[in-house]
């Protein structure tokens, strides 16, 4: 892998830093008068329309193959119910906050990789996934005072993501990206649009739909074309360098969400939030050292006696 290749896919990946706190923005300001499921179905629906000509451009097709419908139909329910619990959050919540929350989702994947599909993990990385997590209730304790318990939507975020990753792991070895992204966002719409219609005149506040009104159209379109040109940066950053070097650049998109909060909204974390930032972002920095070091160990020849 050259080094010209690497630096564009550390190029793409801070691309992707800037753009995907755009997605959780566009959510804020539609979630102010649509409601969360709305919003959520916006964003696999208006994702979908985007990508289709993507994947047809370049030559994939708009069929799913035998056999990928159900880790698709995971894959979306994972997504989706990723999605909501943000969006709900960030309703309320400033958009670091919930964000920072969120990231406790590399040490529920550490966890979870283990339980499902017996992934080596030593104490190292069982410890800095405690600390991690330790540094999350920095961050939740003061923000469950302040907005109740939707604090706690981010951690259902970060469970769903977890699962959505462990299901993408699975998938992508049967499938290209720009196709998994098109079908993902296709079943998600497809799952979502049908609540939305059961729950119309229901008058529950996160789901039953409302007509949008001028601006309100310009933030739900935002949220799905920010999903899709975030994911696509994010897909060829890991086409270009590997993810060991992409991995810590992640943690930038706090520092795009605390600037685009305080800018927009005037939300700016406090400093026991952002003592709870860094401890998240130590921990998932040392558990990216330590799988280098282990992925180095498993790549080295085996020495003879």
């Amino acid at each position: 892998m050259t080094s010209d290749r690497i630096l564009l896919g550390v190029a793409l990946m801070l691309g992707f830093c800037v753009t995907a706190p755009l997605i959780d923005v566009a959510s804020k300001l539609a979630a102010q008068t649509i409601p969360v499921g709305q919003v959520t179905t916006a964003r696999f629906v208006v994702q979908a329309a985007l990508m289709a000509p993507i994947s047809l451009m370049l030559g994939h097709g708009l069929r799913i193959k035998p056999g990928l419908l159900w880790p698709l139909i995971q894959r979306a329910l994972c997504l989706i119910l990723s999605t909501y619990c943000f969006v709900a959050a960030v309703r309320i919540m400033p958009i670091a906050d919930a964000l920072a929350i969120a990231f406790v989702e590399p040490f529920l994947l550490l966890i979870l990789g283990k339980l499902m599909f017996g992934d080596e993990v030593g104490p190292r990385r069982i410890g800095a996934s405690v600390v991690g997590f330790a540094g999350s209730l920095l961050v939740i304790q003061p923000s469950l005072n302040a907005f109740g318990m939707v604090a706690l939507f981010p951690l259902g975020t970060a469970l769903f993501f977890a699962l959505y990753m462990l299901v993408t792991r699975s998938l992508g070895r049967k499938m290209d990206p720009v196709p998994m992204q098109y079908h993902t966002a296709t079943v998600g719409a497809v799952i979502c649009l049908p609540v939305l219609l059961i729950a119309d005149q229901t008058h529950w506040p996160t789901l039953d739909p409302v007509m949008p009104h001028g601006i309100d159209w310009v933030w739900l379109a935002g949220v799905g074309a920010a999903s899709a040109v975030a994911h696509m940066l994010m897909t060829y950053a890991l086409r270009f360098a590997p993810s060991a070097t992409l991995a810590p650049l992640h943690y930038l998109e706090i520092v795009s969400a605390a600037a685009l909060g305080y800018f927009i909204f005037s939300d700016f974390p406090d400093a026991l939030t952002w003592v709870g930032i860094a401890i998240i972002v130590a921990s998932g920095l040392y558990i990216v050292h330590r799988e280098r070091i282990t992925a180095r160990a498993i790549s080295l020849p085996p020495t003879g006696i």
